[in-house]
């Protein structure tokens, strides 16, 4: 009996070297496969730490961009504000303007209802011609030369009509119009 006894744990010691051998066989793989991960993970760890970096000097970058895009911006903001309180002066200037235009041209429309109608000439008359003298005795003396002949008078002069102009006030409120649509039309652009 002793003889299966030691029969027995030669097997139970040969079953558990046969185990040990598989599990270190394993552990082995194991070990390589790590050992090339931490020369995966290295590099990974080196091109994270170069990235890194990278990004550090482009978000420098961008903060010394911003704050010139800020001091551009509150530049062309001091500009777009002078330029507005100008264009409003100027508005400003052209309302009091169109304001003084439109007091002409209602003082010129009252002037022109107010004015008589213009008269026309009234024609003249030929004057009569001078009654014929009476001969006067001639003197042997000189000959007498024939008194001198007025030219025969005319007609009075026809005037060649000019097409007719409008009224000063109709011109004047032509020109306001004119000057309201280039104003309106500044103003759309500004």
């Amino acid at each position: 009996m002793t003889s299966v006894l030691m029969m027995i744990a030669e097997l139970l010691v040969a079953v558990l070297l046969v185990a040990c051998m598989v599990t270190c066989a394993k552990l082995g793989r194991r070990i390589a496969r790590l050992q090339a991960d931490e020369a995966s993970m290295r590099r990974t760890i080196g091109d994270l730490v170069q990235a890194t970096e990278n990004a550090e000097r482009a978000i420098s970058g961008l903060r010394a961009t911003l704050g010139e895009c800020d001091r551009t911006l509150a530049d062309r903001l001091r500009t777009a504000e002078r330029y507005a309180a100008d264009l409003a002066s100027q508005v400003e200037a052209g309302e009091s303007m169109m304001g003084r235009i439109m007091q002409i041209v209602d003082s010129s429309r009252r002037a022109a209802a107010a004015e008589p109608a213009p008269r026309m000439p009234e024609p003249r008359m030929q004057e009569p011609a001078p009654a014929p003298r009476a001969p006067e005795p001639r003197i042997a003396e000189a000959p007498r030369r024939p008194p001198f002949m007025a030219p025969p008078r005319s007609p009075e002069p026809v005037v060649a009509a000019r097409p007719a102009e409008p009224p000063r006030s109709a011109r004047i409120s032509a020109a306001a119009e004119i000057l309201a649509e280039r104003a309106a039309r500044r103003l759309g652009r500004g």
